[in-house]
């Protein structure tokens, strides 16, 4: 049984579906595409990551969405330079699903975006309206915070405290403090849409409210993201979806801990931010892996250099064991544990110390030890670091269909010495060819 902490209850579950069966919806809040991906962008999808790795091991089906935020006032901020929000959240988008593959992240099923569901949010908007949760203002429509009893059971945030201590957004157009926009009626020169309450566009929180309810339906089994998000994007989210719908919005709420510099918190407006091509320009996408599953993910992690060389140091230590003797493992010894440590919360600080007990006793190099190297490969795949020796063999693969072809043309040009030559040297490497019928096929030499 997998056991997941959620936020909304601040209690470790025993986690069961909403269907009762193996089927997995999940939604996770995904990039503000204002600029490229950083480190903590990576952290949530590496802990969405290893979410749905855990499920699938465990046998259940999980569908995934990933939302792109590519409207809001940042990105509108960003056109004063000149430049379309179109095409810098493509250029952004593009920029994140190339490192979320150089990470091996899982593919999520779904990748909407707020601007192709202006639809589905203008209807969710429309709903509220008319059950009186949401009310029209000099053209922006604001959610109705007083209506909703419950405000503030995700984060324990009490709404007397929070209009006191001014935690929430002062505009006169609101009846209250707390209200927050639905939409944002257009000003000069801003994109917009047409919609009943006016040209404009749609405000942050509704647009996840809107995309998960269209893929996942009205209850789901886990949203994720990050802490950060909590109050006011998730709380927000809550609200409004469960206002509109009269069901719970998501079961399972998984938030991880933030990335800190020097103990402060990562921050675009700060500046301390470290972008996601600069890290895996110089360290090795599994050693990024390592150093953020070394720490749980709820704890927030410190951000160094000198800890990614650690965990570079780590890697090649358990590579350098998995280069050493690759005989089969009789049994699991240290499958199970590891396996436990994954269904308690996602314990990947402890799943990664049974990995490296494993490595110990390779190097350890006891002659009454099992040989544990398929074991471990097992672990590292389902943790999702790339087996490197398996991209060796695809590459080589690559190369030997490539000298087959130029071995072809040789042939067709009646370049029998070229021919031969590169079947030599491709039985040098114990690479056999064979011509029938079909063509040319190939194996290699045990």
């Amino acid at each position: 049984m997998i056991r997941i902490y959620d936020t909304l209850t601040n209690s470790n579950k025993d986690f069961q579906t909403v269907s009762g069966g193996k089927d997995v919806k999940m939604y996770s809040c995904g990039l503000t595409v204002q600029d490229s991906p950083h480190i903590g962008h990576m952290r949530a999808l590496i802990t969405a990551d290893i979410v749905r790795r855990v499920l699938i091991k465990e046998g259940y089906d999980v569908f995934s969405v990933y939302n792109f935020t590519d409207i809001d006032d940042k990105l509108i901020e960003k056109m004063k330079n000149g430049e379309d929000y179109r095409i810098l959240a493509q250029r952004n988008i593009d920029e994140f699903m190339k490192y979320m593959k150089i990470m091996n992240v899982l593919d999520f099923n779904v990748y909407p975006r707020a601007t192709n569901h202006i639809q589905e949010i203008i209807e969710l908007i429309d709903s509220l309206l008319k059950k009186g949760f949401a009310y029209e203002s000099e053209g922006d429509v604001y959610f109705r915070v007083s209506k909703f009893k419950d405000y503030g059971k995700l984060s324990g945030k009490n709404t007397k405290d929070l209009i006191e201590g001014k935690r929430v957004e002062i505009n006169e157009n609101k009846e209250s403090p707390l209200d927050f926009v639905l939409w944002k009626s257009a000003k000069d020169k801003e994109p917009y849409w047409h919609s009943p309450f006016g040209k404009g566009r749609p405000g942050w929180h509704i647009e996840c409210s809107a995309m998960s309810i269209k893929y996942l339906g009205e209850t789901f089994d886990i949203h994720t993201g990050g802490e950060d998000l909590i109050f006011p994007h998730h709380e927000n989210e809550i609200a409004q979806s469960e206002c509109s719908t009269g069901k719970q919005f998501a079961k399972f709420w998984v938030h991880n801990g933030m990335v800190n510099l020097k103990g402060e918190k990562m921050s675009k407006s700060i500046g301390n931010v470290f972008k996601a091509k600069d890290i895996l320009s110089k360290w090795h996408p599994n050693v990024v892996r390592l150093y953020l599953l070394k720490t749980q993910y709820r704890k927030s992690i410190e951000f160094s250099e000198e800890r990614l060389d650690e965990a570079q140091s780590a890697h090649s230590r358990m590579r350098n064991a998995l280069n050493g003797e690759k005989k089969n493992a009789d049994k699991d010894f240290y499958f199970e544990k590891f396996s436990d440590a994954l269904r308690d919360d996602f314990n990947t600080p402890q799943a990664i110390g049974y990995i490296f007990d494993a490595v110990n006793e390779i190097n350890q190099n006891s002659p009454d030890s099992p040989q544990i190297r398929s074991e471990i490969l097992k672990m590292l795949d389902i943790l999702g670091f790339k087996n490197e020796e398996a991209t060796k063999q695809s590459h080589d693969a690559e190369l030997i269909e490539l000298l087959m072809d130029v071995r072809e043309d040789a042939r067709k040009d009646k370049n029998y010495r070229l021919s031969d030559k590169i079947r030599d040297r491709l039985k040098d490497m114990k690479v056999i060819l064979s011509d029938s019928k079909e063509g040319v096929k190939w194996k290699t030499e045990d």
